[in-house]
């Protein structure tokens, strides 16, 4: 039976929407997710990030509540969350992959059916409906509708109950780029305007880099990374490439700077401008060579792939600027 009035949603509790503790799920003996430890900070936009099969979608459905974790721990809007304490229906909006709807009804009329389901005036189906901008395609059929369109109706559907926590599977997958960057647009909306806190997992980086204020990344089910997107960067190293690289490697240990010695370029850590230039003046003066000096930092995308491949081989640095010598 239907309820006759949605209950009160609950408030997350400090400055963490999700946490979970060791949360592992197990299909025939393996960790599809592996002692996950989110960490989701109220408000804005968190990234799961991770290749096809990394777990997202499994993570997404344990913190729905579609299917029972093998061990660990879940909080949600400050709530301990087990099959025996379950969060108020409609706290949580959610957009997978696999949202289905009636498709002989229109937008709207899917809408009205689950706000009357839950219980809720009227007034949410065009607050939902505006939110995602989708008047004027609002009386289409579904199965009518576009890709895109389908995905923006879904929102909706996660958007009547006004939740304080979106989980959204994937949203932008299969669209074509006009579409993903107006979805894109939409989810940063919710959480800088409404101040929702929204998951979004993706398997592309540059999608979660233009949504995402904070990041989680995971591979074969173990959380490999979680942070600021600007925790994946490298601040570089200084590179010369020199004609004596053993007497600059001897002239490096008596000014006691870590660095490394491969063939004929001599790596060391950043250094502010005058300190090249006094270095390299120094190296010159001494009787060697300097053919080039650059800065090598290793892009995001390497980061990524590096976190998501174990065993890789770290690829080689790209070079973000010449300087050349004096």
């Amino acid at each position: 039976m239907a309820p006759t009035a949605p209950e009160a949603l609950p408030t997350p509790v400090g400055e963490l929407a999700v946490t979970t503790d060791g949360l592992t799920r197990s299909y025939e003996g393996i960790n599809v997710v592996d002692g996950l430890n989110l960490r989701v900070p109220t408000g804005g936009v968190y990234g799961l990030l991770g290749p096809n099969g990394a777990g997202k979608s499994t993570t997404m459905r344990l913190l729905l509540g579609l299917i029972r974790p093998t061990s660990g721990h879940m909080s949600v809007l400050g709530h301990p969350v087990s099959v025996h304490r379950r969060l108020p229906p409609g706290s949580i909006g959610s957009l997978t992959e696999d949202a289905s709807y009636y498709p002989r009804l229109s937008g709207r009329e899917n809408l009205a059916m689950m706000a009357s389901y839950l219980g809720l005036e009227r007034s949410r189906v065009e607050c939902a409906l505006d939110a995602v901008r989708m008047h004027g395609q609002e009386n289409m059929q579904v199965r009518r509708c576009s890709m895109g369109m389908k995905r923006r109706l879904g929102l909706a559907m996660a958007l009547l109950t006004d939740p304080p926590l979106m989980l959204l599977d994937e949203p932008t997958n299969g669209l074509d780029p006009d579409t993903a960057a107006e979805i894109r647009q939409l989810i940063v909306s919710l959480a800088r305007q409404r101040g929702m806190t929204v998951v979004v997992s993706s398997h592309a980086l540059s999608e979660i880099e233009q949504m995402a204020d904070t990041v989680g990344i995971l591979c074969a089910g173990s959380l490999r990374y979680q942070g600021p997107l600007s925790g994946l960067d490298s601040d570089g190293v200084l590179e010369m490439v020199v004609s004596a690289p053993t007497a600059v490697s001897t002239l490096l240990t008596s000014l006691g700077m870590v660095h490394e010695v491969r063939d004929n370029v001599v790596r060391t850590a950043m250094l502010p401008d005058n300190d090249v230039g006094d270095l390299v003046t120094g190296i010159v003066t001494s009787g060697t060579t300097v053919y080039r000096v650059q800065t090598m930092r290793r892009t995001r995308e390497q980061a990524f792939l590096e976190l998501i491949t174990p065993g890789r081989t770290p690829p080689p640095f790209t070079a973000a600027y010449s300087t050349p010598p004096p």
